[in-house]
């Protein structure tokens, strides 16, 4: 999947990188906090529509889930079946609700039990990832990376952290570029992946890991020799071409998701929203 931008023009496109940094690790704290499947959903939900109102694509959506589909049905069987004692401190139940009970004859799985609780936990788990793993397209595809380059800066981030972080964005597309290239090469060699099956795909797919590592590796050096005729010292202490100045949508947004973290914790702590049993039990 390639990093890619929106198309259009939309609020998140005109805030600055900061405040689309305070609202991020806002969520992401908040979702890491939250243990309720209920809460934790409706905070998925929430950056669904934002990356939707954004302009991020629904297929590349799509093509996240997919992705992840297997590690998540692991996750949730895993939790369901094993994940006990951990649940009942969550839920304050001394037996969870059976869902599915395998056969005893079964071998070394016979007669493990699948709990509500425990794939309710799991939910919860796929949607932490899942609300972190979009953050990062609302964020990022709706920056240009010069302005986030600066932005980061302003923030006082060291510049060679900044320089490293904008030089992997632009290098990724770089890459998958060269992947693509060198698989249309196999191909004029005549290639055809249509007719394979995943197995042999992945075999292909495997050897093209050695001219991309041998390319990305000439491209370093050519950065460093490119870098050290321009004597780069590192130093943020320098012009930019590009400015990054905090608007008035900005400081509302920062402070808004101040005030968003301040009241999540306090109704946390204060009335248990956002814990495991809220809404579930009483």
């Amino acid at each position: 999947m390639k990093l890619q931008t929106v198309k259009y023009d939309s609020l998140f496109t005109r805030l600055d990188f900061r405040s689309k940094s305070v609202l991020v690790l806002t969520i992401t704290i908040m979702a890491f906090v939250w243990e309720s499947p209920i809460a934790g959903g409706g905070l998925l939900l929430s950056v669904v529509i934002a990356c939707l109102v954004a302009g991020v694509r629904l297929n590349y959506l799509g093509s996240i889930l997919k992705v992840m589909i297997p590690f998540y049905l692991f996750l949730i069987l895993s939790m369901g079946f094993f994940n006990i004692e951990q649940v009942k401190l969550l839920t304050h139940k001394s037996e969870l609700t059976s869902l599915i009970s395998l056969p005893p004859q079964l071998w070394l799985i016979g007669g493990a039990k699948m709990s509500l609780e425990g794939t309710l936990y799991g939910l919860n788990i796929v949607f932490k990832t899942l609300t972190m793993i979009l953050l990062i397209p609302l964020a990022i595809f709706t920056t240009d990376v010069n302005q986030m380059t600066v932005g980061m800066v302003r923030a006082k981030i060291p510049y060679k952290v900044v320089f490293i972080f904008s030089s992997t964005l632009r290098f990724v597309p770089l890459l998958l570029e060269e992947i693509q290239s060198i698989i249309e090469a196999q191909r004029l060699r005549g290639l055809n992946l249509e007719k394979m099956g995943w197995l042999k795909k992945a075999q292909v797919y495997a050897k093209v890991a050695v001219p991309l590592i041998l390319n990305s590796l000439s491209k370093s050096q050519k950065l460093e020799i490119v870098l050290q005729s321009k004597a780069f010292s590192g130093s943020s202490d320098r012009t930019y071409l590009y400015e990054s100045a905090l608007a008035k949508s900005d400081y509302l947004l920062m402070a808004g998701s101040t005030l968003l973290f301040v009241t999540a914790i306090a109704l946390y702590f204060s009335m248990g929203i956002g814990k495991f049993s809220w809404l579930l039990y009483k």
